[in-house]
């Protein structure tokens, strides 16, 4: 029997590698988008199954008889033991918001092979190590934050610091993902209809599942989903009822608040009560148009039409993004493969919640495949579009303008022939009033998703009903990741404030964590809401930030785990950590100094690219704006009164122009001030890492005592 196994996962190894390599060496010929799907579940088949299982009982060691954090504690609100499926759900729905739909769908611009190579080999031997191995460290520490942890293995003044800018990176994180929702929603009645019920159905699974039914995940979980098709399918009558969709459509500015409401909310309730539930509820909804979308390639077959490699903006000329392809792929990518806001969430809620140690590696390694899985369909959705539509819906609309012919006649001078009638026929088939310069990756991805169904189910007449569900779904996974991060931050909070009164400290006590999620949500609320009421400035300027800074954190996690790793006597496995940690900090280092380069006369993309150079194009600009306006004032006290209207409105368009530029000069100061901070910090647990793994730092390990879980439970009963 063990002789077939073997077999058996060696033809997978053959089958996927086969794949991989046709994709990488074809050459001019048309592919199927069906290979990649085939090469990647190989792939992370392959690696869950053999890596995934080698780290865990080789190089860590997990314990099915040792007592986790949630069944020591076990206090009914944070420290739950919670079914693994269950928990896979939370787990895979905090950590998969935007990020693996956003990122890959940027860096097709280069090709679908770069990102295809680093989503596949970076989920398997650097993402899925370092969620998993995060959530291990923090399960044998009582669930501590990762601040936490790096202070107490690592220094404490080196954990300090680490500590403000994982601070200062989780408030941007949290600050982004709402406002992609605030974007979703807004004016948008079916929407809102449909995320608002998902609150009332997740809060009845978790009390079916804890109360009424104790156990039945299975029944739950079919409850659930029907009544979430039920709100997607009556959402829609909802926004064709002009009373219901008038009390379901509301504006940025409220819906932030309305945001910030639902955050601060759902991070005081017990996780058993909301949070837990309903990310089981959103993943039902992620997975099964994941799963759906996979067997959905394999029956039409559609063919990538961006080219394997898109040589002409491998320098970072592309108008999707700039920066050269490295380091700036790896960074745009993101959560596709690797992501430092998984360790926050790792060591967050999901140590707190771990009914056996075993569960650990489905948690936390498989979690990971499932979200790279996300990332290599939103590569596809990309790549099967026509290069001139995904052009003519990523592209900026300086670039390409709002009138449709002249952005068919820019796109197709870029070498992407394309016509103003097939961008209107796509735009009337999904019953939208333009695609063009649709940024964001939502609505790439929705409109692969669209061009991939509607072959199966309904025909074009379904194209717009497609098309809306997957942005509908989108919304609804990515505020996951905003209740399950604010909760984070919470607890984060609560670790800097117990070093200078320790009752705040204390994630037990009511009052503690209801101060910490009032300054949380103040923190990300206030960005949040510059955001909504400015679009020249508030989130948008932090945005450019998020990709350096969130890898910077991820190669500080994995630094943590090497630390920890060699004084647990594991030297020899060292690799499993080190490798994927030097690519990650040379990728960020590099890409972090060049965020904060000074202006050089022509050079264009990196003058695009540094936070320093546009802050001081920002300033230029400014200046010679005051000088015409200054002149135009000059010339109107000299003018007849019909002469001094019109020099009045251009004074105020300037004024207006000087206002929207002195945010943005604003926005890149304050990026390159968290970048250096960032990059600062991140040398700091560098050197101390090496100081400890060389025995030149002595620093004892902080690893909780052992429990028997046999011992535990017959204390209890």
């Amino acid at each position: 029997m063990r002789v077939l196994k073997k077999i058996l996962w060696f033809f997978v190894a053959l089958l996927g590698a086969a794949c991989f390599c046709y994709l990488a060496l074809q050459n001019g010929e048309k592919v199927s988008a069906i290979y990649l799907v085939v090469s990647a579940i190989c792939i992370y088949v392959i690696g869950y199954r053999i890596y995934g299982r080698f780290i865990a009982f080789k190089v860590i060691g997990l314990d099915k008889n040792r007592a986790t954090p949630a069944k020591i504690e076990n206090d009914g609100q944070n420290f739950v033991p919670t079914n693994k499926i269950v928990l896979f759900s939370h787990q895979f729905a905090a950590i998969a918001g935007a990020g693996p739909l956003v990122g890959p769908v940027l860096a097709a611009q280069m090709g679908y092979l770069p990102s295809m190579i680093w989503i596949l080999v970076g989920g398997v031997l650097a993402g899925a190590v370092h969620d998993f191995l995060v959530l291990f460290i923090s399960m044998r520490r009582k669930g501590r934050s990762l601040g936490e942890m790096i202070k107490d293995e690592m220094g404490g003044f080196t954990g300090g610091v680490a500590m403000l800018a994982i601070f200062g990176i989780m408030i941007i994180i949290i600050a982004i993902l709402a406002m992609v929702v605030v974007k979703s929603l807004a004016n948008s009645p079916w929407g809102l209809f449909t995320i608002a019920m998902t609150i009332p159905i997740a809060i009845f699974m978790g009390i079916y599942m804890r109360f009424i039914r104790p156990g039945r995940v299975g029944e739950a979980s079919i409850i659930g989903f029907i009544l979430l098709l039920l709100s997607i399918h009556y959402g829609h009558d909802v926004s064709l009822n002009p009373t219901l969709a008038h009390f379901f459509t509301f504006d940025q500015p409220t819906l932030a608040f309305m945001i910030m409401g639902y955050g601060f909310i759902s991070s005081l309730l017990p996780v058993w009560f909301f949070l837990a539930p309903r990310d089981y509820l959103a993943t039902f909804l992620k997975m099964g148009v994941i799963v759906v979308m996979a067997f959905a390639i394999l029956f039409v077959a559609p063919d990538f039409l961006m080219p394997k490699i898109n040589y002409q903006y491998l320098d970072g000329t592309g108008p999707v993004f700039a920066g050269s392809i490295f380091p700036f792929l790896f960074i745009t990518i993101a959560c596709g493969a690797i992501s430092g806001f998984h360790a926050l969430i790792s060591s967050g809620t999901s140590p707190k919640m771990l009914e056996n140690e075993k569960h650990a590696l489905f948690v936390g390694y498989g979690a990971m495949l499932a979200e790279s899985g996300v990332a290599i369909m939103a590569l596809i959705c990309a790549c099967i579009l026509h290069p001139g539509i995904y052009f003519a819906v990523n592209s900026s609309s300086a670039l390409i303008g709002t009138d449709l012919v002249h952005a068919a006649k820019v796109i197709s001078e870029w070498g992407f022939l394309v016509t103003p009638e097939e961008i209107t026929q796509l735009t009337k088939d999904i019953g939208e009033q333009t695609i063009l310069s649709r940024t964001g990756g939502a609505p790439t991805f929705a409109l692969g998703v669209t061009l991939i169904l509607h072959k199966i189910f309904g025909g074009v007449e379904f194209m717009g009903f497609w098309y809306h569900f997957a942005i509908l779904f989108e919304a609804l996974f990515i505020l996951t990741a905003v209740d399950a991060g604010t909760r984070t931050s919470k607890f984060m909070i609560q670790d800097i404030l117990g070093n200078v009164y320790k009752p705040l400290g204390n994630i037990h006590n009511v009052w503690a964590g209801l101060l910490a999620t009032i300054i949380s949500v103040s923190c990300w609320g206030y960005f949040l809401y510059q955001g909504a009421i400015d679009p020249n400035g508030g989130i948008y300027t932090l945005w450019p930030l998020f990709g350096v800074s969130n890898q910077m954190l991820a190669g500080m996690s994995l630094l943590l785990v090497s630390a920890i790793l060699a004084k647990m006597g594991k030297k020899k496995f060292l690799w499993v950590t080190l490798v994927p940690a030097i690519f990650v900090l040379i990728a960020t280092l590099y890409g972090g100094i060049q965020k904060i380069l000074p202006y050089e006369e022509g050079a264009k993309i990196q003058n695009t690219v540094s936070h320093v150079a546009t802050a001081q194009m920002n300033k230029k600009a400014i200046e010679k704006l005051e000088d015409e306006i200054a002149s135009i004032k000059s010339q109107k006290q000299q003018s007849s009164q019909e002469d001094q209207i019109k020099f009045e409105k251009q004074i105020q368009e300037k004024e207006q122009q000087i206002s929207n530029l002195s945010h943005s000069w604003f926005g890149n100061v304050l990026d390159a001030v968290l970048c250096i901070f960032f990059m600062l910090t991140t040398l700091l647990v560098i050197v101390s890492c090496i100081g400890i793994c060389i025995g030149k730092i002595k620093i004892p390990l902080k690893e909780s005592p052992y429990v028997d879980l046999n011992s535990l439970n017959a204390k209890q009963v």
